[in-house]
């Protein structure tokens, strides 16, 4: 077959702070026929997700950190044009983890094939990926609602939160959502059905949230950090949960955090109320994605879990994409569409 060139983005060196274009590069480069038990994929879609942000430190952390001069780790969707496995064909559609770049080899063991008629394959990068699984696991096993309760979400407008709100509601919870702006706590609560939605933009933020959970808060799911957690801390009830996602309003920080400590607050109140917080990795819940998967599609097709989706084109507008995803810029599961 003639030679594939691929077109790649690489880390082009450690950002101080928030990214900028700069720590990326574009480059194209060969790629090489598969070899036995290989196959070769023509990338089709490009999952971005806040967790990049910490593969470009090289601080401590549960996962390497991509290497400098390496492609920038991400899920992907692709189409096989070339196999040496005997389970993938051309023109199957396989889910993959082959980071920025336009064509990839990968190993066929490490793929998983998808089935364009059950299901649009983007949402093998969203509300049947990663991010769904996260938002299923992290409420359901650490969280725990109960018909009742109140459940609060941040980044609720983003893939996992709004999947979150949604499963919330589904067990008889009332759900609370906090997002960046009119539009979307206008769409958290007329189109994901949200009971509440609180723009944390607004100066008087921590009065509304107190004014939006009058009995305080059962579970807070968290994926932002920052002044978000400072409102929320204060309303958590006994025996409260707090699932730890994420902490996007830290990942751009550098050196020592301003403020005074509240560490032994923080303590007190986890001794004397009896909460539960624990962070957690979607990986860490892997035996339950055949029940999530089975529970969500149903959910889907039953109209009782809505998704959006938020997609630009081309390789080349990854980095900026992935800028604003740092900011609050998308509204949905942010994709790539690489061809």
């Amino acid at each position: 077959m003639a030679e594939i060139t691929t077109k790649r983005i690489v880390l082009a060196s450690r950002p101080q702070g928030r990214p900028t274009a700069e720590n990326f590069r574009l480059e194209t480069a060969p790629v090489a026929e598969p070899a036995d038990g290989q196959v070769l994929l023509k990338l089709l879609y490009l999952s971005l997700d806040p967790y990049m942000r910490g593969r470009m430190s090289d601080a401590k952390s549960y996962a390497a950190p991509v290497a400098i001069g390496g492609v920038m780790e991400g899920g992907t969707v692709g189409e096989v044009i070339a196999s040496k496995h005997q389970d993938f064909a051309v023109g199957d559609i396989v889910l993959s983890h082959s980071g920025w770049q336009t064509y990839a080899l990968a190993d066929g063991a490490t793929l998983r094939k998808l089935d364009p008629q059950a299901a649009p394959v983007t949402t093998a990068l969203g509300v049947l990926g990663m991010p769904g699984f996260t938002a299923y696991a992290g409420l359901l096993t650490i969280g725990q609602p109960k018909a009742g309760e109140t459940v609060v979400v941040a980044a609720a407008s983003g893939p996992v939160g709004s999947t979150v709100g949604q499963i919330a509601r589904l067990k008889g919870a009332r759900s609370v959502g906090i997002a960046g702006g009119a539009d979307k706590c206008r769409a958290l609560i007329e189109e994901f059905g949200f009971d509440v939605a609180i723009d944390h933009y607004r100066p008087d933020f921590a009065q509304a949230l107190r004014e939006a959970c009058p009995s305080g808060i059962d579970v807070y799911f968290e994926n932002v950090g920052g002044k978000v957690f400072e409102a929320v801390f204060p309303l958590l009830n006994q025996f409260a949960r707090v699932p730890v996602c994420g902490l996007v309003a830290q990942y751009n920080s550098t050196g020592d955090f301003e403020g005074p400590d509240r560490l032994p607050l923080l303590m007190r109140d986890v001794l004397s109320k009896s909460l539960t917080i624990r962070g957690f990795i979607q990986r860490d819940f892997s035996e339950q994605r055949p029940a999530f998967y089975q529970e969500m599609v149903n959910w889907i097709a039953q109209d009782k879990v809505r998704y959006r989706e938020d997609i630009v084109q081309g390789l080349e507008q990854a980095p900026e994409a992935f800028i604003g995803l740092l900011e609050g810029r998308n509204f949905g599961k942010l994709i790539v569409r690489l061809h």
